[in-house]
């Protein structure tokens, strides 16, 4: 084993798309790679030599975002045609649609059990969709300008979104609220996300600059500006340890976050690079740009990382343990050793199952989701919680909290009510629009006849 890391290797590149590529996702297996594009299609890509690839077509303007399911076996994508659709990844390529945003859709993300997907449009909303019933769940609102991206934390109790009002937002999944800010004055994050921990989130900043928070303690802890004009994507490398990072200049660089320090440039796009992505396994990379190629990296020092500088150098790994909600809005000092730690698995629900009349059909050929196996652990709400925290840790009375909680309980009845009056006015706007079609050829026939 070489004594230093090796430098990233161009494996291969794939032509097939006719307009820039604004996403790629890697399937769980590392064996396939989606590919979106501004030519409306996604491209699903084998990565063995010589291996057939398939376009799937459905969406009816740019396609902004592709995310494989952790299962691998359902692909999500979000367009400009203000829809979402689920896709099964064969050379079949069936595909269902969801509407509920009434603007272009910019993102599309899974929750790392498969159960959830959050979606960010240009409507100033984040939506949070079940993939076990298929349908809407629930609205997000606080941004002030288009939403350009919204993620899961690693284990899903926290989404973290990022506008063009300048602001970083982190929200709480269980009350469905805006715990976290982070602003700027300068310039807009692209994209944003966690770190594999959940600890820290990283942001692509149209300033050109890369940003790492501390979600714990609410701090800036580094600062990158490396490129030369604004980064359109970021990922974390399965370690944490190192971020690669996506821009308009035309590069992607590699960051070593331990070192704080700047460790390749790379160069194969012509013009802009709007996506990157790691592997699972963190072994390959992918980018997209606008010269409608999409490179296949291999990582090379990740061999390295893993197989001898992780015994040589235990203090590069990440041992931190998932931030407890209280550490990102806590109420008053508290010291991990005195938290609850299984307050999260107790009185766990299947959600996997379906209820006794629910009807196993409707569940889109997903038959991962309904296996008690994949059953992830659901958060007892947020009373439950309240309950297991000593009376001298509260720092508001009880009938106050419980009010708070009403109130909250009533912004959500709000919040769903405003979602169902948004698809309603969707799907007026669309028998509209027929109406109006209908009518033009109407009156187009009776002028040819007269």
């Amino acid at each position: 084993m070489a004594s230093a890391p090796e430098d990233p290797v161009l494996e291969r590149y794939f032509k097939g798309h006719k307009a820039a590529i604004t996403s790629v996702s890697f399937s769980p297996n590392s064996k396939q790679l989606a590919t979106a594009s501004w030519d409306t299609f996604l491209m699903l890509w084998n990565l063995k030599p010589q291996a057939r690839a398939y376009r799937y077509v459905g969406h009816k303007d740019v396609v902004t975002s592709v995310q494989f399911s952790p299962q691998g076996n359902l692909l999500a994508s979000a367009s400009r045609d203000r829809t979402i659709r689920l896709w099964i990844p064969d050379k079949k390529g069936k595909s269902s649609e969801f509407k509920a945003h009434t603007a272009p859709v910019r993102s599309v993300d899974f929750s790392s059990d498969g159960q959830y997907l959050v979606t960010a449009s240009e409507d100033k909303s984040i939506k949070v969709w079940n993939m076990h019933r298929q349908r809407f769940l629930y609205s997000l609102y606080r941004h002030t300008h288009w939403v350009r991206c919204a993620k899961f934390s690693p284990d899903g109790r926290l989404i973290v979104s990022c506008s063009e009002d300048k602001t970083i937002k982190i929200w709480d999944t269980t009350n469905k609220q805006c715990v976290n800010n982070f602003s700027d004055s300068v310039g807009f994050a692209n994209f944003v996300d966690f770190n594999p921990n959940g600890t820290c989130i990283a942001s692509a900043g149209s300033d050109h600059t890369v940003k790492i928070w501390d979600i714990r303690v609410n701090k800036l802890l580094q600062h990158y500006q490396v490129h030369n004009c604004g980064v359109n994507c970021v990922s974390f490398h399965p370690s944490g340890n190192y971020l690669i990072t996506a821009s308009s200049d035309g590069t992607l660089k590699i960051l070593d976050l331990l070192e704080g320090r700047l460790i390749y440039t790379l160069q194969g796009h012509t013009g802009p690079v709007f996506t990157v992505s790691f592997s699972k396994g963190g072994e390959l990379f992918a980018s997209g740009g606008a010269d409608a190629q999409v490179l296949l990296w291999k990582t090379n020092f990740d061999e390295f990382l893993s197989k001898d500088f992780a015994k040589r150098n235990l203090k590069r790994l990440h041992f931190d343990s998932q931030p407890h909600l209280l550490d990102i809005y806590p109420r008053t000092p508290h010291p991990h050793e005195g938290k609850v730690e299984t307050v999260e698995t107790t009185d766990t629900v299947d959600r996997t199952q379906p209820d006794k009349n629910e009807d196993i059909s409707g569940y889109f050929m997903n038959p991962s989701l309904v296996q008690p196996g994949c059953s992830p652990a659901v958060r007892k709400k947020t009373e439950d919680v309240s309950d297991l925290l000593s009376e001298n840790q509260r720092s508001v009375p009880l009938a106050v909290t419980d009010a708070l909680e009403h109130i909250m309980e009533q912004l959500h009845v709000l919040t769903q009510t405003v979602s169902i009056l948004e698809q309603r006015l969707t799907l007026t706007e669309d028998k509209l629009k027929d109406c109006l079609e209908n009518q033009q050829k109407i009156f187009i026939a009776i002028r040819q006849k007269s």
